[in-house]
């Protein structure tokens, strides 16, 4: 009997110098049953001419199926995923991102672990990828939606959509979506309504995923004023969906701790206008810092240095740990 169809989502703008690595790792994977779907989000660069070439140099192989969908004019990475899901076909539903790559044998764990709990949704673990090495990272294990919704409101477990897999009745029964233009912190969203509405979720204690990071700069988050409105606007969205859901009695601080988590890059800052935004952004929540006990003392403590404006030790502490120490770990 033919394994279920599996829809890989792949958003591509402008990544000509990653997208080989991506490439490469999809055309290695061992599941036979597959369908890769490309959103070409109006490339200006070759990255359109690579997908034209890989996807001829498939064409013999009975999978996978290969769809190539163009923008006509640059939409964003929430109205790529959109397309990407309008396309898909599958049973299950998988995304990853152009700069990206994953284990050989990925789609088949995924899918052997939700064949096996029948499950709607399929979590695992990922690799921090630096260019001379990685980490292996670990998602905590959930027991039910609520178990997984609760760790990543307390911030103890990513949302990242290239950590689930998903069966795809579930966007399209719910009639889930990204929000056009809301492009920071869709994945959070659409991870939330999802889980809300699972029936069945399973954890696979597996590296599956590569996350790159080209150097320790990209742990250091700027976010411009119009990135903290779209991540404002998913957050918001979050807020109404969660107490409309059978979880609304279960909130209770949760919500404010999603928050401190949300901010807490700009404190991953030696500038003090970065801490400055930390203190008017979500404002409320800054009164529940010592109440998520999920989070290290250190993350803790850091969150009141900030809301106690002592400025000078966050500016001591991003150097101390992440200009010092990460800087020499993870190159």
């Amino acid at each position: 009997m033919r394994e279920e169809l599996v829809s890989v989502i792949i958003p591509v703008y402008n990544a000509e110098q990653t997208l080989h690595v991506c490439l490469e790792a999809l055309r290695s994977q061992t599941y036979p049953n597959l369908e890769f779907i490309f959103i070409n989000d109006c490339s200006t660069d070759g990255s359109l001419a690579l997908l034209q070439h890989f996807a001829e140099s498939m064409e013999d192989k009975p999978s996978p199926t290969i769809k190539i969908v163009s923008h006509a004019q640059n939409q964003g990475v929430a109205s790529a995923r959109n397309t990407g899901l309008d396309n898909a076909t599958g049973i299950y539903v998988y995304n990853v991102d152009a700069d990206d790559h994953i284990e050989p044998e990925a789609i088949a764990l995924m899918a052997a672990a939700a064949k096996k709990a029948d499950a709607d949704i399929v979590g695992f673990n990922w690799f921090l990828t630096f260019q001379q090495n990685e980490r292996k990272m670990k998602q905590p294990a959930f027991r039910d939606a609520w178990d997984a919704v609760q760790q990543m409101l307390a911030g103890t477990m990513r949302w990242n959509l290239w950590l689930f897999l998903v069966r795809r009745s579930l966007y399209e029964e719910k009639q889930i979506r990204f929000q056009p233009g809301m492009n920071m912190g869709e994945d959070l969203l659409v991870m939330m309504k999802l889980f809300v509405h699972a029936r069945s979720v399973t954890y696979l204690d597996k590296h599956l995923y590569h996350y790159g990071q080209s150097n320790t700069n990209s742990l250091t988050k700027t976010y411009s004023d119009r990135h903290i409105m779209e991540v404002t606007a998913n957050i918001n969205e979050v807020d109404r969906v969660l107490r409309n859901s059978k979880f609304a009695t279960e909130i209770g601080d949760h919500l404010d701790f999603l928050k401190l988590n949300i901010k807490l890059p700009l404190l991953i800052s030696d500038k003090k206008e970065q801490y400055q935004r930390w203190l008017a952004w979500f404002p409320e929540a800054n009164a529940k810092i010592n109440k998520n006990k999920a989070l290290p003392l250190r993350t803790r403590l850091l969150q009141e240095l900030a809301a106690r404006r002592q400025f000078w030790a966050v500016k001591l502490y991003y150097k101390l740990v992440i200009r010092l120490i990460y800087g020499i770990l993870y190159k």
